[in-house]
This record gives structure tokens, sequence and C-alpha cells, in this order.
């Protein structure tokens, strides 16, 4: 259900009844739950969010996330807990066992076939068609995917083991999964010991099973059309091989790893200061200072983490720096934007401090940045239309609701579609369309119900896309589609004048297309051989003004145009650039 990715309608806090309703339904659905553990998954105190989607088949299903994990997701007036839930409580469904390579197949989008099982000495899990259950790995008791019984285990015994087991819904890699924190499954040990060692005559069986598998998913293919991707993660092959090994490792490796972490930090943030920050730089945003400095700073071999120092956060730490060390001073511009504003360049540690030799971060560095830019790759922008109320009539034969995401393409597909069944086309001139009392309420106004009989085609397309919600959809390269509301802002590009009547570039709105303005503002200023400066924008948090002296809209366009292949419309300000090559 979630191997593609998935439209979000709406995504809410959960109210206080609706929270106490959600939890009567968990307790309703998965009853070996005690009220401590019930408790434990859906907090009082902590914000819980309803987010309602429509998966690639049109499906409409409701997700409730806490701290940006899936917990439960609703299908059908079903509740269905994820992998996050069922990694803390393992035995909250029947599970059903089988093997890795099985295990990849779900993930590319097969169901759980029969041959696929491996049953254990006490026997299959006792369920009912459409029961609730989970599949685990061999050797590992995590559950990995998640759907409902095909037949009852009474059926699976009578057919011998052929056929369908588990219609899945959900897996461990899917779309679902990745909306969470993306951790993988834990190493719950098998109660099964005779599953542990498994000798020759079981390999047999698994073989010959897994050749029945190949057969059923082959068969499935042909009926339904669905492809199943072979490709799936390759950490699953391994992972009953690498999950002992990662349990040996685990408790040496954090054992003094934040002490570490704390003194790579500290040495970084040194020497950053030492040989990196400028005083003609100062106030400097801690943010630009962390990825443009002190991850340049950081020796080879070694990946400079905040979160796994006693810190956790660039601002602890730099508060940490302030008032322990007296080395710097950081003040708030605006809420959420903290930046250096001063740098004690006497203090006796920082002076102190020896600049190691080049490391190999800075060797790799290319002055201008290319190395960071060729990372980057532009989106792929979708214009897309929301059904609004308004013409939700119109789509209702479609199956199609309020909310649901359409390119234009698929509107006039679905017009058309709607024209022809209810024979709208008029027989005189089959260029337009007439009006029947669904296409009045929806696309007319009032002053036109007694006047308008018919409409053209173009005019028929035009009115249903300007009365709906528009959207856009950013695809970056391998990331999934973010969906937005209204349209894209385009890059800004604008000159204003500072003290003196000197002119200054101002960019804006870069971050809505994955750049960097740091970068950005670095590249600039080595093409141009001008000064450059970032600003927080006053209620923006998220987002910085590039500032560069001088009027540099042609460099700027050329710089977006040519290297980061912006589309042309959406940048906006290139007419203000200074005519022939005379500078303003």
């Amino acid at each position: 259900m979630f191997l593609k990715p998935f439209r979000v309608k709406s995504n809410t806090a959960i109210k206080g009844s609706d929270r106490r309703k959600l939890k009567a339904d968990i307790s309703a659905a998965f009853p070996f739950l005690c009220a401590e553990e019930l408790s434990e998954l859906i907090p009082n105190k902590e914000e819980l969010n309803i987010v309602k989607i429509y998966a690639h088949k049109g499906d409409a299903v409701t997700l409730y996330v806490l701290h940006k994990n899936p917990l439960f997701f609703e299908l059908e007036r079903r509740l269905y807990p994820t992998v996050y839930v069922l990694w803390r409580y393992p035995s909250l469904l029947p599970t059903f066992k089988t093997w890795p390579p099985v295990i990849q197949k779900m993930i590319g989008g097969a169901d759980l076939m029969l041959p696929g099982v491996v049953v254990p000495s006490s026997g299959l899990p006792d369920v009912k068609r459409g029961d609730c259950c989970a599949v685990t790995m061999v050797n590992n008791s995590a559950p990995v995917a998640v759907g409902s019984a095909a037949v009852s285990s009474a059926e699976m015994h009578s057919l011998g083991m052929k056929g369908r087991g588990v219609c899945v819904l959900h897996t461990y890699m899917d779309n679902l999964w990745a909306l969470g924190d993306k951790s993988g499954p834990p190493s719950v040990p098998d109660s099964e010991s005779e599953e542990q060692e498994v000798n020759v005559e079981d390999d047999e069986v698994s073989e010959k099973g897994e050749e029945e598998f190949e057969k059923c998913v082959e068969r499935d293919q042909d009926s339904t059309g669905e492809k199943v991707t072979h490709s799936a993660c390759s950490s699953l092959e391994k992972l009953a091989e690498q999950e002992e090994e990662i349990r040996e490792k685990g408790n040496e490796e954090e054992e003094g790893s934040q002490d570490d972490m704390d003194s790579l930090l500290l040495r970084c943030f040194l020497h950053a200061l030492k040989s990196k920050v400028k005083k003609s730089e100062l106030p400097l945003l801690t943010s630009t200072f962390l990825r443009n400095h002190m991850f340049s700073c950081c020796p080879s071999g070694k990946k400079l983490d905040i979160k796994k120092s006693s810190y956790k956060k660039l601002s602890k730490f730099l508060q940490a720096m302030e008032k322990q060390h007296s080395l710097v001073r950081v003040k708030e511009l605006t809420k959420g934007v903290e930046s250096i504003v001063e740098v004690d360049w006497k203090n006796q540690e920082l002076r102190s401090f020896n600049i190691p030799e080049k490391t190999d971060v800075e060797a790799s560095l290319v002055h201008d940045g290319e190395e960071e830019e060729s990372l980057y790759r532009p989106p792929e922008i979708t214009a897309l239309y929301s059904v609004s109320a308004r013409v939700e009539p119109l789509f209702r034969e479609a199956n199609l609701r309020k909310g649901t995401v359409l390119q234009s393409a698929e509107v006039r597909n679905i017009v058309t579609e709607y024209v022809k069944k209810n024979e709208l086309v008029d027989k005189i001139n089959q260029n337009y369309v007439t009006i029947n009392p669904i296409l009045c309420d929806c696309l007319l106004e009032k002053s036109e119900y007694q006047n308008v009989e018919s409409v053209k085609w173009d005019d028929l397309f035009g009115r249903t896309l300007g009365l709906m919600q528009e959207c856009y959809q950013l695809a970056f390269p391998g990331q999934r589609p973010i969906i937005k509301k209204g349209q894209i802002e385009p890059v800004d590009i604008s000159v204003a004048s500072r003290g003196s009547n000197k002119k200054v570039t101002l960019i804006k709105n870069l971050e809505v297309y994955g750049l960097d303005p740091a970068v950005v503002a670095t590249t600039l200023q080595h093409r141009v051989q001008a000064s450059s400066v970032l600003q927080p924008i006053a209620g923006c948090k998220d987002k910085v003004l590039v500032q560069i002296q001088g009027n540099q809209i042609r460099q700027v366009g050329n710089l977006l145009l040519d290297h980061y292949q912006i589309p042309r419309k959406y940048i906006q300000g290139l007419d203000k650039a200074p005519k022939g090559d005379k500078r303003k």
C-alpha cells in the first residue's frame, strides 16, 4: 500500500476528545496492551498529529503520528500498528516467520505466499481470515511487515501451504516507514531455538518453498499487472548475520563516545575560530559557522555529529562556550535565529590552541564552492490542483473527494470523461458543452444561471482549474516528493540602496529550491569579487537573505540559470539587470 509515495491531505494536532477515543479504539483492537503500555504509546501531554493521506491507488488512510514516527494507520475503519510500534511490542500481533529473501520481495510489493512461511514446532498462529497479523524474519522476532490474513490457519493447512497467506499493507523500508526516523528493526531473540539451528533438511524445504513462492509471485504478477521489485535494500540480506556483531560492538562504541565527540567538537570549534573566522565576518550565523567552518576543520577519518555529543544541539554547545570558556558571545537576532556577535581573540585557551595540519576535508574543498555545488540537482516542479468543495460534485463520479491532488492533464481527462458519460457534448457544434445542473452549480456564477446554457471546451477546463486549490510538488533527486499548497515562491532578486547611495543585490527564497544560501553567497563572492552577507528574514524562521555589494543581478541570473539550472520562470527580478556591461 505504501510502496509508492502518497499524497498528504491534511496534518492537524489531535484534540483531547479524539485522543481519548483513539486510546479506546486501540484498547479494543489490541486488548493485550495494559493501561501503562497504552499511556506510553499515546501520552496525554505530548503532541500527537492526525495525518490524512491518499495512497497511490487512491485509498484514504488516516495516520496517527507521535514525534514524527507514525504509530498506527487506519484503513476502512480498522487500526493497524506500524513497524515502529511493533518493535516496541513485538508480541502485539500474531506473527508468521519467513526467510530474508522473501522479506525482500515483500518490500518490493509482493504479499506473503504460504510456501515462503516457516512453520515452527509450535505450529502456525491461530488466525481467522482478515485478522491483523505481522511478518518476522527467521532468527529475529522483530516484525518487518504488517497485513491481514488472506485465509484462516485451518485453511492454510488444508491448502497444503500453497497460495497467498498474508495480504501485506505496510513494510519496513516503505514510504510509511520513511515518514518516521527511518530506524532499523531491533534484534529480538527468537524464542524457538529449533529455528536458530537450521539443518540440511530445513534448507531443502526452504529452497523448495522459495521456488514455489517465486511461481506464486509470477502468477500474482500476471493476474494483477503489478511489478514486484527485486532490488530491496541489501541490508536485509545480511541483517541476520550482522545483528550479533552489532550487539557485541554496541556497548563498546557507546562507552566514551560522548566524551570523544565533545573533545572533537571543542577541537573543531577552536580550529574554526582561530583559522577561519575573521572579525569582518561578524555577526556570523551559528548555522553558517557550523556548516562552512567547523565541518571543514574535522580531522580525516572522523565525523562531526553534535547529536552524539553530550550537548545534543549547537545552541547548547555555544552557550557552554560563552558561559564556561568566555570564548564567544551569542545573540538571538530573531526567534530561533542566533548569531555569533563577538569573539574573544585574546582568550588564553584560543591563543594556546595549535592549528593541526591541513585536513583532508579542507584539501578537497574548492575555493568557489564547486564541490558542494556539484552535489546540487534542481528539483522537478509540477503544478497541481486540489479538488475544492465547490467542484467536488463534478469529481464524485471518478470517486475523488475534496482534497485530492491532481495534475492539470488528469483534471482535463476526468472532466472530459464526465462530459462524454453524461452526453453533454453539443450535438450541433461539438466545440461546445451543454451545462447540466451539476456543471451549473460547480462552474457558473449566480448571474450566469439563466443566461449560459453551454460553454466552449477550453472555457470549461479553465473554469474548473480556476475554482480548484493551486498546489505544487517539489521532487528532489533521491528524496520523497513534497506537496505544498499555493503557488511556488520564485527566487526573488532585487537591488536596494544602502548608505551613500551604494547599491546592493538582495536574493531570497533560495531554500525553496534546496539551495544553501551560504554556498550561493560564497560562490558569488568569488565570481564577482565583492563582499557578501547573510541576514535573517524577519518572520521567516527557515529563510536567510543573501546580500552582495553592487548591482549583480546579471551575475546572479547566470549562476541560477546556467549553473543551478533553475527555470527562468521561477526567477523574479532578472529584468532589473543593468544593460550591457555597465555596472551601477
